[in-house]
């Protein structure tokens, strides 16, 4: 073959080189094949064409011309260099086989499983088979013992927990890629944010755990009030004031503000009554939204995500969040929390034969849209460091440019869906992804554009860790059923499952609402105490005032009494002698005069003297 690379020297007994030249003139012999199909096609047709205009046959009317065969756009060496990118000897994941005018099916694209932990992105416009392509993901990744966990913003990805159904269409697809398909079903468990035990396990996280940066991105605050926000978190841990719920984090705010808490408020600095004001409207509102069920206790395990079943495969985690467009940025960042979770209990363990997990970000643009500066550096440097932990990460979005670029760069596969552009805005995003890829031999900018549904543009890493060639893919069926189960089948495996014992029932313990309550009511009472006691000693006080002054006016009364009882004495007595001596009852009685006549004359009756004249 003249368009192959020669061979290396002492290389023509290695078994792969052997391989390699073996599928690369298979691929060879089969897009020869196809082209001269297509050239046979295009001669008959033109051949009918000039009969039909020399009037020698009639027009055929039964059956409509058929259409050209889609031109090749790689050569036979480009589409041996792709064979050799993708062909590696360890377990991959297979996505689908080459594009090249028609499906090669001798030319597989795989992503090697142990790079499924150097994360990557899935992006494409609606209905361009994102999903599906996250199903066909998850599914593989379950049968190579690898656990799953993935946001179900539709419900479409709940069929994984269910066999698929044939049909001629898909049967006729899995036909023409090479595709061995069987239906079957795959581990699955259902959760859900909040108390909705209908739509999976209750997935909870105290207001502690989710941490001052989550929250104040998903109430909105600006980095003044962010930060004040962190104050008061660093408040409650130095205080010991448990923050379970938003109930918790409220009475905090609201102590703080109050006039039991200004001295303390006035202790933590940069945090103003009125900065914590607007936090505690906010909180409010949030609250009011719904947002209460979200946050408590028990606070899920997230190493619940990691497990795998007896047969050693792994379990696929969905969190059913049907309602994510009302809050979209609680979905958002509530899914940034359980990555940062895992990134907080999972141990190093550097690089391993495969991750014992991926993590599936669907709608990511929701989490990076209006984020602040901390907040990207947040998320950057736990995508960058938690691969250690053998965890991979795949953001699911609509364009690439929904991802920043520091995030964008510790991605290492790309699986990329046709793009519109119908606005200026559109094309500019078009050029941008298209310089973004290595160099290959289409013209991405058209071919972008003119993807079928369930095709897309491949590149990842391959097991030395290199870029593989970009390769226009046709993507395989999922196993599993691409329909919702129905909802009594979802309750049922919900209620069958050994996670509900734990965290189906939300638990109250004692946190700092309670605390602070306790608090409240103990300097409640005791400024009533001291109240009563000051009301008790003023009344002492103002009893014994009027006493006093009753006293005193009862001592004024009784002198009065005594001075008139003196001046009426007076009044009615004769003058006295100088004996100071009292007077006699039969003094009252005859009046002082006559006694003093009567005894005179009674002593001298007796002694017989009299008083000479």
């Amino acid at each position: 073959m003249s368009d192959t690379a020669p061979s290396v020297p002492g290389s023509a007994d290695d078994p792969e080189v052997v391989r390699l030249r073996a599928e690369a003139e298979a691929a060879e012999a089969e897009l020869r094949l196809a082209r001269a199909r297509a050239d046979l096609a295009a001669a008959e047709a033109a051949a009918a064409k000039a009969r039909a205009a020399a009037g020698d046959v009639a027009a055929p009317t039964a059956a409509p011309e058929p259409p050209p065969a889609p031109t090749a756009p790689l050569s036979d060496a480009q589409v041996a260099a792709i064979a050799a990118g993708y062909a590696g000897a360890g377990a991959a994941l297979d996505l689908g086989v080459l594009v090249n005018g028609g499906p090669v099916a001798s030319v597989p694209v795989r992503i090697p499983l142990a790079m499924t932990n150097r994360h990557g992105l899935v992006a494409g416009a609606t209905g361009t088979g994102k999903t599906r392509t996250l199903q066909l993901l998850a599914e593989q990744l379950s049968a190579h013992g690898v656990a799953v966990f993935a946001a179900d913003i539709k419900g479409d990805l709940s069929g994984i927990a269910a066999p698929g159904v044939s049909s001629e269409k898909l049967l006729a697809r899995t036909s023409a890629l090479g595709q061995d398909w069987t239906p079957r079903a795959y581990p699955t468990e259902f959760y859900a944010l909040g108390d909705d035990a209908a739509s999976g396990i209750p997935v909870r996280a105290t207001v502690s755990g989710f941490g001052p940066l989550l929250l104040s991105r998903v109430l909105g605050l600006n980095a003044t009030q962010e930060s004040s926000l962190g104050l008061v978190f660093h408040y409650a841990d130095e205080k010991g004031l448990a923050l379970v719920d938003l109930s918790d984090l409220r009475a905090v705010l609201t102590f703080l503000t109050g006039d039991e808490g200004k001295s303390e408020l006035k202790q933590l600095g940069g945090l103003s009554g009125a900065t914590a004001g607007v936090i505690l409207r906010e909180l409010v509102a949030f609250s009011a939204a719904g947002a209460d069920t979200f946050f408590g206790e028990p606070e899920l395990d997230v190493t619940a995500f990691l497990r795998t079943t007896v047969a050693g495969e792994g379990v696929v985690s969905l969190l059913e969040v049907p309602n994510v467009a009302s809050r979209p940025a609680l979905y958002s960042t509530f899914l940034m929390y359980l990555l940062a979770e895992l990134y907080e209990v999972l141990p190093e363990v550097g690089d391993l034969d495969k991750p014992k997990l991926v993590f599936f970000f669907d709608e990511a643009h929701l989490l990076f849209r209006d984020a602040s500066k901390a907040f990207l550096a947040a998320i950057t440097q736990t995508v960058r460091l938690i691969r250690s932990k053998g965890v991979g990460v795949f953001f699911v979005t609509q364009t690439p440019k929904d991802v920043p670029a520091d995030v964008l760069a510790q991605l290492g596969s790309r699986v990329q869906h046709a793009l519109r552009a119908f606005t200026p805005d559109d094309a500019t995003a078009l050029r941008s992804s298209v310089r973004t890829y290595p160099a290959s031999g289409y013209d991405l900018e058209r071919v972008l554009q003119e993807l079928g549904t369930g095709e897309a543009i491949v590149t990842v890493m391959d097991e030395r860790g290199t870029p593989t060639p970009v390769a226009w893919t046709r993507l395989f069926a999922p196993r599993a059923s691409m329909s919702p189960i129905p909802g009594a089948d979802l309750a049922a495996a919900v209620s069958a499952s050994p996670l509900f014992a734990t965290y189906g029932t939300p638990i109250d313990r004692e946190s700092a609402r309670e605390i602070l309550a306790t608090r409240m009511q103990a300097a409640t009472e005791a400024k009533e105490a001291a109240e009563r006691a000051k009301q008790a000693a003023a009344d002492e006080a103002e009893y014994a005032k009027q006493k006093a002054a009753i006293d005193k006016a009862h001592a004024e009364a009784q002198k009065k009494a005594q001075r008139e009882y003196d001046r009426l004495l007076k009044g009615t007595a004769a003058p006295r002698s100088r004996s100071s001596a009292p007077a006699s009852p039969l003094d009252d009685l005859l009046g002082r005069g006559s006694t003093k006549t009567i005894l005179n004359g009674v002593i001298r009756g007796l002694f017989g003297t009299g008083r000479r004249r």
